[in-house]
C-alpha cells in the first residue's frame, strides 16, 4: 500500500512537471502588446520597437508597440496596470514610471511595486546636458558662470525625471537662480533649444545620440559615472560636482498577477535579446548600455532605484506636484 501511494505521488509530480513547460511553451499564441508611456520616436519607443522585432521573430507572433504618452508616463503606466494580467500586455517601464514618479507626484494612480510584476531590464543610460549649436556655452562652467552673473536669465527645459532631476540638482549644487519649463515631450525641448527659448536641457543618451551626432545639439556634460564612449571628450557632471551621477533604465513590467511562467519566459527573451549581437548593437547605437538581470534581481533593482530617486529628488529640492 505504501509503495502504491509513493508511486501515485510520483506520477502526480511527473504530471505537474510535464505540464509546466507545455504551458510556458504555448505562450504566446496571439499578439503581444508593449505599451510605451511616452511619445513615438523617443528613446523608449525606439527601444521597444527594437525588442519587439526580436521577440516577434523568436515567437512567430505579432508584437504591437503602442505609444501612450502623457503626464510623465502616468497615462501609459496606468493603462497597463488596468490591463488583463494574462501575459499579453507589458509596460516598457522606466526609472520614471517605476522609481521616480512616487516622489514627484502627490497622488499616483498606481503603485509601481504592488500593481506590477517587474519582468526584466534592457539596459541603463545617463543624461547629457545639451545646448544649441549657436549657444555661447561650450562647457558647464561657462553656463554656471553666466547663470550666476545673470540671475533669473538662464532657463532649462525638462520632460521626465531623467531631465528634471539633473537640472534641479545642478541648481541646488551650484547655488543657481534658474527656472525650468515643463514640456510634454523631448521634441518640443529640442525645438525650443534651437530657437533660443531655453538655454539648456538634460536629455537621455538615447534621444540625444542622433541630435549630437548630426550636429543639431552640442553636448557639454554627462550624468554617467564615466564619459560616454560616443563623446569621450565630454566631461562628467561628477568631475565638477563630486557624486553627481544620475542614471536611468529601460525594461519590461507586467500587471500584477501575470502568470509566473510567462514572466520567466519573457525574462529569458529579454536576456537573449541583450546577448544577440545585432540587437545589442542597435541598443548601443541608441545610447543604451545593455544589461541583463533575472526576475528576482530586477525586482530588487527597482526597489533600490526607488530609494536612489527619492534621495536625488530630495537633494534637488523638488516638491511633489
Amino acid at each position: 500500500m505504501k509503495s502504491h501511494k509513493k508511486l501515485s505521488a510520483l506520477l502526480v509530480m511527473c504530471g505537474v512537471c510535464a505540464m509546466a513547460p507545455a504551458g510556458a511553451a504555448e505562450w504566446p499564441d496571439r499578439p503581444v502588446t508593449i505599451v510605451v508611456p511616452s511619445a513615438a520616436g523617443g528613446a523608449a519607443d525606439l527601444t521597444a520597437r527594437t525588442f519587439a522585432q526580436f521577440l516577434g521573430a523568436r515567437t512567430r507572433q505579432s508584437v504591437v508597440v503602442e505609444d501612450r504618452p502623457g503626464a510623465g508616463g502616468i497615462v501609459g503606466t496606468n493603462a497597463v496596470k488596468s490591463a488583463p494580467a494574462d501575459g499579453y500586455t507589458f509596460l516598457l517601464s522606466t526609472n520614471s514610471t517605476q522609481a521616480a514618479n512616487p516622489y514627484l507626484y502627490k497622488s499616483l494612480p498606481y503603485d509601481p511595486l504592488k500593481d506590477f510584476r517587474q519582468v526584466g531590464i534592457l539596459g541603463t543610460f545617463g543624461s547629457v546636458a545639451v545646448v544649441a549649436p549657436a549657444s555661447p556655452f561650450h562647457s558647464m562652467p561657462q553656463l554656471v558662470d553666466a547663470a550666476k552673473q545673470h540671475p533669473g536669465k538662464v532657463f532649462y527645459g525638462y520632460y521626465s525625471s531623467s531631465s528634471q532631476v539633473p537640472s534641479a540638482l545642478l541648481k541646488a549644487r551650484a547655488g543657481l537662480q534658474i527656472d525650468g519649463a515643463a514640456y510634454k515631450n523631448v521634441t518640443q525641448i529640442i525645438t525650443d533649444l534651437r530657437g533660443g527659448q531655453i538655454d539648456f536641457a538634460f536629455v537621455d543618451y538615447l534621444t540625444a545620440m542622433g541630435q549630437i551626432d548630426g550636429k543639431g545639439l552640442r553636448a557639454i556634460a554627462v550624468t554617467g559615472e564615466a564619459p560616454h564612449p560616443a563623446w569621450p571628450d565630454v566631461p562628467t557632471m561628477s568631475s565638477y560636482y563630486p557624486g553627481f551621477v544620475v542614471l536611468g533604465w529601460l525594461g519590461l513590467s507586467a500587471p500584477a498577477g501575470t502568470p509566473e511562467a510567462v514572466v520567466q519566459a519573457m525574462n529569458r527573451y529579454l536576456a537573449e535579446a541583450v546577448d544577440d549581437p545585432e540587437v545589442r548593437g542597435k541598443l548601443t547605437r541608441l545610447g543604451l548600455q545593455p544589461q541583463r538581470m533575472d526576475v528576482a534581481r530586477f525586482e530588487s533593482f527597482v526597489r533600490e532605484d526607488g530609494e536612489r530617486w527619492k534621495q536625488w529628488i530630495a537633494t534637488a529640492g523638488i516638491a511633489p506636484q
